[in-house]
C-alpha cells in the first residue's frame, strides 16, 4: 500500500461527487421534470468528450512510436465509447416533442454548436477550416490552432504505418498538417499492400475504419434524434437546425481507408 494512501479518502471525496451533483442547474420554472434529463445527457457528453480527446492522444503516441498492440487497445476503447454515445440518444428520445418544447425556451442561445471540445475532436480528427471555431472564445480558439498545427489522428496512422516499412509518400508525410488532409492514391495504394501482406497493421487500420463509422454513426442518430424532437424548426443559437446537422454526414474521417474497398 502507498505511503500517500490517505485513510480519509473516500468514494465521495474521490470522485467530487457533492460538486457534480450541483452541476445539473435547470432554468424553466418548476423546473419542467424533463429538464433534468437534458442536462444530464449533455453534461455526460462533454465528460466522454473529455476523455475520447485523451484516448486520441493516446493512441497517436501509440501509433507514432509504432506499438501495434497498444494502439489497438486505445483505438478499440475509443470505438467502445463511441458506441455508448450512440445509445445515450436513445435515452434522449424517450422525450417527446412536447416534454422539450416546455423547456426550449430557456435554453435562449446555447446550442450544442458551442462545444468546445468537440470542435477539439474534429480538430484532432483532422478538420481545418476557419469556420470551426470562429464563433468561439478566443482562448478556445487558440488551443484548437495549437490541435490544428500538429499531427491528425491520421497523420499518426501513416506515420505508423510508414514506421512499420510500408512506405508513405515523402510528400504526405511532411505536408503542411495545418491544412486539410486529401486522399491520396500513394497512399492507398500503400494501404492495400498492408491490408495483403501485413495483417497487425491492417487491424490498426480497421481499427480506425471502426472509428470512422461510428463517428458517422452517431452524428446520424443525433440527425434523426433532432429531427423526430423539433422537425425542421430552427437550432437554438441560431443554426439551422436539422439542415445544419444533415450537411455534416456522410463525409468520412478517414477516406482513404474506405477508397481501397473498391480495389480487394
Amino acid at each position: 500500500m502507498s505511503e500517500n494512501f490517505d485513510s480519509a479518502l473516500t468514494y465521495t471525496s474521490y470522485l467530487a461527487v457533492d460538486e457534480l451533483l450541483k452541476l445539473q442547474r435547470p432554468l424553466s420554472t418548476g423546473p419542467e421534470h424533463d429538464e433534468m434529463l437534458f442536462i444530464i445527457i449533455h453534461q455526460t457528453y462533454e465528460l466522454w468528450f473529455k476523455q475520447i480527446i485523451h484516448e486520441f492522444q493516446e493512441a497517436q503516441r501509440a501509433m507514432e512510436s509504432g506499438d501495434s498492440h497498444y494502439s489497438l487497445a486505445i483505438l478499440g476503447r475509443i470505438r467502445t465509447i463511441l458506441k455508448v454515445c450512440v445509445t445515450q440518444i436513445d435515452i434522449l428520445e424517450t422525450m417527446t416533442p412536447l416534454q422539450f418544447e416546455s423547456f426550449r425556451s430557456y435554453l435562449s442561445s446555447s446550442s450544442g454548436f458551442q462545444s468546445a471540445q468537440f470542435r477539439m475532436v474534429e480538430a484532432l480528427l483532422g478538420r481545418r477550416d476557419e469556420k470551426m471555431a470562429g464563433h468561439l472564445p478566443s482562448d478556445i480558439q487558440e488551443q484548437i490552432k495549437v490541435i490544428t498545427a500538429k499531427n491528425s489522428v491520421w497523420d499518426s496512422a501513416l506515420a505508423y504505418i510508414d514506421k512499420r516499412g510500408h512506405k508513405i509518400p515523402t510528400d504526405v508525410l511532411n505536408r503542411d498538417k495545418s491544412t486539410p488532409y486529401v486522399a491520396n492514391k500513394g497512399v492507398q495504394d500503400v494501404l492495400l499492400e498492408v491490408h495483403r501482406k501485413d495483417p497487425e497493421s491492417a487491424m490498426v487500420c480497421e481499427r480506425l475504419v471502426d472509428i470512422d463509422e461510428g463517428l458517422q454513426e452517431w452524428r446520424y442518430r443525433h440527425v434523426k434524434m433532432v429531427e423526430r424532437t423539433i422537425g425542421h424548426k430552427m437550432g437554438t443559437g441560431g443554426s439551422s437546425g436539422v439542415a445544419y446537422l444533415s450537411s455534416t454526414l456522410f463525409n468520412p474521417t478517414f477516406p482513404d481507408l474506405w477508397e481501397i474497398r473498391s480495389s480487394f
